[in-house]
């Protein structure tokens, strides 16, 4: 039972790890896409 419990903690962990490194990634790519974006409007 202890080790089912572990196996599903580690489950958890992992996609958590997965889904934060998801969003960084996408902060970061939209943050570049801005920087590299030539905007034509007002300003």
């Amino acid at each position: 039972m202890l080790i089912l419990i572990i196996m599903l903690v580690n489950y958890l962990l992992l996609i958590i790890c997965v889904l934060v490194g998801v969003a960084f990634v996408t902060l970061l790519e939209r943050k570049i896409l801005g920087y590299i974006q030539i905007r034509k409007g007002p300003g």
